[in-house]
């Protein structure tokens, strides 16, 4: 690598480095769990009842989805209920190591 390229590629990160010291992270404003943890429960259940209402139109022949759609629909309602399910679980682990805690 010559001085040149070598100059250049410290000009660019100087570049890179001013531009992310002069961007500012912009916070939100706190988000209630509460209302997170229904808000994601509510998608997987919509997300459900998509994928259950899609398979039945293709059983009855009401729609023109190809049965790989609507399989990938039935897995994607498969994995979001599991993901709920593993976040449930660590949240009554974590739930129990909370109340186990000596006073």
């Amino acid at each position: 690598m010559s001085n040149m390229d070598i100059n250049q590629v410290l000009a660019q990160m100087r570049v890179l480095r001013d531009q992310a010291s002069s961007t500012k992270v912009q916070t939100e404003s706190p988000v209630d769990f509460q209302s997170l943890l229904k808000d994601s429960i509510n998608k997987v259940n919509d997300t459900q009842q998509q994928a259950n209402k899609l398979a039945e139109a293709f059983e009855t022949g009401t729609t023109d989805a190809s049965l790989a759609e609507v399989m990938v629909s039935l897995q994607k309602a498969s994995v979001s209920f599991q993901a709920m399910v593993q976040v449930r679980n660590k949240l009554v682990e974590a739930y129990k190591d909370v109340m186990n805690m000596p006073m």
